[in-house]
């Protein structure tokens, strides 16, 4: 019989519906029912596309017995966290403070009032590596409960206290400068990897972020050094297993320090901060590489990411059906391949090519004789018809395989991020299809997420709305991704979407003392902690994205309370970005735009659909200035404030270019505007 959470929307909430554990969703009647029992209270974190979640879900919460002890000694909660990341955030905090180290399945034992007091992440069915089992840690921690009440309570109290007690070292209001972006430079130069790209070792992610920072850099100051770590990178990622060499899409990591082998889960938010990455490579240096993996990657995010609703559902699992008819579910099945899997489908001449192009070995590169397609060959001339029909028949191949699931969820965040890729790569590369499908998701985060007061919610599914309020990355992600569909399509109501959001931002989500800003709005759930974390980890964290859109949006505006907001925020960019770069790549990279203007670029025409204004907007759109802003509009038009008093100049399609309140004499030539933004 299903559990209460048989009518959630997370999906991975759900595949715990039919558990044998008697389980609550987070909320407050359950640490109602906690307190009236006498009981402590489990909170198990995880996410649907977490492979040792699914583990610990078929060893332990699907077994009975297991079920019937929690049941009769602890009240259990589920939590998504990428449903809740404000409650994933405050426990993982304390986790981590407490054992050193976190991850996920995330597990701690809560007394009554929420208050933590033991901790853990994946517990085995029995003992293993020094590990013990669950079982035993159920019977200890209900044992302390039972025997040591007042004690585990002190100790609980302790942990809250000084979890309240933790502050940030802000660093003051001031954004950082020359001084503290060359020395983040250098810090990124010390960690590089030059002979494999990317930053430290194994395990290696793609660094989205700091890459931004390298690219706006080197476009800003001319740097050299930073464009070759960001090219270099980029190439060694795409040629690597981390990238899907027959669907296009990059996995979460790579378990390897060369990027081989990767943790086969398919994220939304990697994908769209990635494919921005690549297609503003493009930008910057013209690389063929960088334009196919930016569409491969825009189109796999379409293909199969998108909902019958138009978002983008969160992520693919790691794990599908082997495909042996035993149901059993293994790591990269849906990916890997074989010299005899490549012989079935292509023929031992075809086959040969293919495992000699896609470094496919006998011995293999990944588990059991089985390899991870990647294209180690950098010399060598290969028939590119052979390896196009190669690739098909493959990627046929493929799709008759059992596929992975896919965690339909729509996280407004993550959508924000997709908008402002596919709104971008559409533009730059003339495919009016991926701005549609930018369009189709911006309307539904309106539609479906936005209530009447422009407050926004953190998911839906299947166009219902969940029930949880937005946090500072949705409001700051999905306010980025609105910018750039105004920049793009010259549409007024993206921009005034973005207003509606980032006046919520300074409202509810920033400090008024100090400038920082918190990760959950003032009137959100009180937790035992205001969670507030200005790193970027997956990606950007509220605090740095919310600069971002607060500057994008003052250059597009003349708002000068959200540029004074955004210069306020970076002070924390000032203070860590100098010593631990890679975690606040998107902080340096808003750093970049404030210290080039940004720039303001106005483009009017006589109508519609002029072909020269085109022309003008494109030129503007491909302009490596960093952060630059775009306004497009026939001549007199008030739909976005930086086309108003631009006239056209000898009746020709014109542009004007301004930034730090100086603005350039306007032109009717594109290549004066290219060189005028830095091109």
């Amino acid at each position: 019989m299903p559990n209460r959470l048989a009518h959630e929307t997370s999906p991975y909430l759900l595949q715990h519906a039919d558990n044998p554990v008697d389980w609550w969703p987070w909320s407050a009647e359950a640490f109602e029912e906690a307190r009236r029992s006498g009981k402590p209270v489990l909170l198990s974190v995880g996410y649907s596309s977490c492979h040792w979640c699914h583990v610990m879900a078929h060893e332990s919460f699907e077994d009975q017995a297991t079920a019937d002890y929690l049941n009769e000694h602890f009240v259990s909660v589920k939590v998504d966290r990428e449903e809740r990341p404000d409650v994933d955030a405050v426990y993982m905090e304390a986790v981590q403070a407490a054992t050193g180290q976190g991850g996920w399945p995330m597990t701690v034992f809560l007394t009554p009032d929420a208050e933590p007091f033991y901790f853990g992440t994946y517990f085995p069915p029995e003992p293993r590596s020094g590990m013990p089992s669950f079982r035993d840690v159920l019977e200890g921690v209900r044992a302390a409960w039972t025997d040591r009440r007042d004690e585990v309570s002190e100790v609980a109290g302790k942990i809250t206290r000084d979890l309240a007690e933790r502050e940030i070292q802000y660093g003051g209001t001031e954004a950082p400068g020359e001084e503290e972006q060359a020395r983040a430079l250098l810090g990124l130069t010390r960690e590089y990897d030059a002979q494999r790209g990317g930053f430290g070792g194994a395990p290696k992610f793609p660094p989205s972020m700091a890459l931004e920072f390298l690219l706006r850099h080197g476009a800003r100051t001319g740097a050299e050094g930073a464009l070759q770590m960001a090219q270099d990178t980029c190439e060694r990622m795409a040629r690597g297993g981390i990238y899907d060499q027959l669907g296009g899409g990059f996995a979460r990591y790579s378990v390897d320090r060369e990027w081989v082998v990767p943790h086969f889960e398919k994220m939304l938010y990697d994908n769209a901060l990635l494919c921005r990455v690549y297609a503003h490579l493009w930008r910057a240096t013209g690389s063929e590489l960088a334009k196919r993996v930016a569409l491969e990657t825009a189109d796999f995010m379409v293909r199969e990411l998108r909902t019958n609703e138009g978002g983008f559902a969160s992520a693919l699992d790691a794990d599908s059906d082997d495909g042996t008819g035993t149901g059993k579910h293994v790591e990269g099945a849906y990916y890997v391949w074989t010299p005899a899997q490549l012989a079935e489908v292509l023929g031992a001449e075809d086959a040969e090519l293919a495992a000699h192009y896609f470094g496919v070995t006998v011995e293999g590169t990944f588990e059991e004789g089985a390899s991870v397609l990647q294209l180690p060959q950098r010399e060598g001339v290969f028939d590119a018809e052979k390896v196009a029909s190669v690739k098909a028949r493959l990627l046929d191949a493929r799709r008759e395989r059992p596929a992975p699931g896919r965690d339909d969820k729509v996280v407004a965040a993550w959508n924000g991020l997709a908008i402002a890729a596919l709104a971008e790569t559409g533009a730059y590369f003339e495919r009016p299809d991926l701005v549609d499908a930018a369009l189709a998701a911006a309307d539904l985060l309106v539609r479906v997420h936005l209530d009447d007061r422009a407050q926004l919610a953190r998911t839906s599914k299947d166009g219902k709305v969940g029930p949880n309020a937005g946090v500072l990355e949705d409001y700051a992600d999905v306010a980025e991704g609105f910018l750039a569909l105004a920049s793009v399509t010259g549409e007024g109501v993206w921009l005034e979407f973005a207003g509606f959001l980032l006046d919520h931002v300074l409202v509810r989500f920033v400090d008024a003392e100090s400038g920082a800003l918190f990760d959950t709005a003032s009137d959100a759930e009180q937790l035992i902690r205001r969670p507030q974390d200005p790193t970027d980890n997956a990606v950007p964290s509220g605090w740095t994205a919310a600069a971002g859109a607060l500057l994008g949006y003052a250059a597009q505006t003349g708002a000068e309370p959200h540029r004074a907001a955004a210069e306020r925020a970076l002070g924390v960019v000032k203070a860590l970005g100098p010593r631990v770069p890679r975690f606040i790549g998107w902080g340096l990279a808003v750093a970049e735009a404030l210290l080039d203007g940004p720039r303001e670029v106005a483009v009017v025409g006589p109508e519609l659909g002029d072909p020269a204004t085109t022309v003008l907007h494109r030129t503007a759109l491909l302009a490596t200035a960093p952060g630059a802003v775009v306004a497009v509009g026939i001549v007199g038009s008030d739909e976005l404030p930086l086309l108003a008093g631009r006239p056209l100049v000898g009746g020709e399609p014109t542009a004007y270019v301004c930034r730090n309140f100086t603005c350039d004499a306007p032109t009717t030539d594109p290549e004066r505007l290219r060189v005028a933004l830095g091109g």
